[in-house]
């Protein structure tokens, strides 16, 4: 069975069983009818089927008259930075996030440097069955530029955020240990830290592009790391996933910061210096809302996804906002999550704290939380969590993106995935046994839908 899977969220298969080279024309031939005459940024995060599927790729956009500036292997981040920077019809990141080494994708953004909406997905879709009919003559084709500079622009606008105090840090020199998974990030994330002043631990820096683990940076991908962490006696542990919008922290203890408080430690130092609304996805933890409500603060939800928080972001006048899974959107450099950005924000955020990375944490709002997922097979997810909203109609609940029910001591978020066969179900409650209770509870009832 073909692993494609087409949605807001890009363009995602294994390669060789469902990114395939007709599938990349097809869609890249649309996406340029969408975009119009101009130029496209392209850049990938490493991985090894990179290469083949850029260079379909921007035969495909040339054929259909577009100029392409390739900006190489880079962040997903600074692909939708360099659209606006460069003044770009568009852009497209190949990258299929934190798959594993045989997937990968096409991330679709639209002018303003973010992923497409909705609306202009749906535009996108409808020019699939005539786009292929037509192509630019010989002396009509784009022309290709390659472009090193995409990555510096970044950084360095990165490095001007007026948060962000570069001397200080130099003066603290922060001793960091760095896991880039071997992907995008180790074109850049090294030079960033040492641009902040710190001393640079490299695991899984290497530019190979083959990840030496699961590239998920989740707990139990992370043994080795965060051993590494105490072995080197850091302040700080920083992982970052293929293409460097997720940010996941580690304590100089040598556990896990909790994916889920990067955004919230994000949160705190953001709106404690710029007081405004915050909006987060209806997966992220309740400890983003606590933070809200100690700053006079308004948290806004949103279904799952970077295009839904932005749109909802740009709709409340959001001064920060995010995602549970270790996305840092700050829109003062742009609207999109982006890892560089967490980074310097933590940093700054540890220096004026004071204390250990260990001691931020255990400062935050103190929830545990429990994400577990379940293969659907050839179920369809929709139709077992209408069964789930039924059977939880009497309780709080929003059906936005999936189905989130809220209760005094834990909530539960179930949702289909927009990239994998699956359902996830999340969970979160004061202490680790009350949610690993409840998540259980939660993965039978689904279970039992599924049958």
């Amino acid at each position: 069975m073909s692993t494609l899977m087409v949605s807001v969220s890009g363009i995602r298969g294994i390669v060789g069983n469902g990114l395939d080279p007709n599938v990349i024309v097809k869609y890249a031939s649309a996406y340029a009818d969408f975009c119009g005459k101009g130029k496209i940024i392209v850049g990938s995060d490493g991985r090894i089927t990179g290469d083949m599927v850029k260079n379909v790729l921007v035969g495909t956009l040339l054929a259909k008259g577009n100029d392409v500036v390739d900006i190489g292997i880079c962040p997903t981040p600074t692909v939708l930075y360099n659209v606006t920077k460069l003044g770009a019809v568009g852009g497209i990141a190949i990258s299929a996030s934190h798959n594993p080494n045989e997937w990968n994708a096409l991330k679709l953004l639209n002018g303003k440097g973010e992923f497409l909406t909705l609306e202009e997905n749906a535009k996108m879709m409808a020019m699939l069955d005539s786009t292929m009919n037509s192509y630019r003559k010989w002396d009509q084709l784009g022309f290709l530029k390659e472009y090193g500079e995409g990555l510096q622009n970044h950084m360095e606008e990165v490095l001007k955020l007026k948060l962000i105090d570069q001397e200080a840090l130099r003066k603290r020199n922060f001793k960091v240990l760095l896991d880039c998974v071997n992907g995008a990030g180790a074109y850049i994330m090294p030079q960033l830290l040492a641009e902040l002043g710190c001393e640079v631990v490299e695991m899984h820096c290497d530019k190979t592009g083959i990840f030496p683990r699961l590239p998920e940076p989740i707990p139990e991908n992370l043994v080795d790391t965060m051993q590494a962490v105490m072995d080197n006696n850091v302040d700080i542990g920083i992982v970052v996933d293929p293409d460097v919008d997720r940010l996941v922290l580690l304590t100089n203890e040598g556990n896990t910061f909790v994916e889920e408080n990067t955004i919230v430690q994000a949160t705190k130092f953001i709106i404690s210096k710029q007081p405004g609304n915050v909006v987060v996805n209806l997966s992220t933890t309740r400890g983003v809302e606590d933070i809200a409500n100690m700053y006079s603060s308004k948290l806004y939800r949103t279904p799952v996804g970077e295009a839904n928080v932005v749109a909802g972001m740009k709709k409340y006048n959001a001064v920060i906002g995010g995602e549970g899974s270790g996305g840092v959107i700050y829109p003062e450099l742009q609207y999109g999550r982006d890892a560089l950005v967490g980074t310097a924000i933590t940093l700054q955020h540890l220096l004026e704290f004071g204390g250990t990375s260990a001691e931020l944490k255990n400062s935050l709002p103190k929830y545990e939380i429990v994400k577990k997922k379940i293969n659907v097979g050839e179920s369809n997810p929709d139709e077992v969590i209408s069964i789930l909203t039924d059977k939880y109609s009497y309780a709080k609940f929003n059906n936005d993106d999936g189905l989130r029910v809220d209760f005094d001591d834990h909530w539960f978020h179930l949702r289909k995935s927009n990239t994998e066969p699956i359902i996830r179900c999340i969970v979160e409650a004061r202490d680790n046994k009350l949610a690993e209770k409840y998540s259980l509870a939660y993965m039978k009832e689904i279970k039992s839908a599924l049958k």
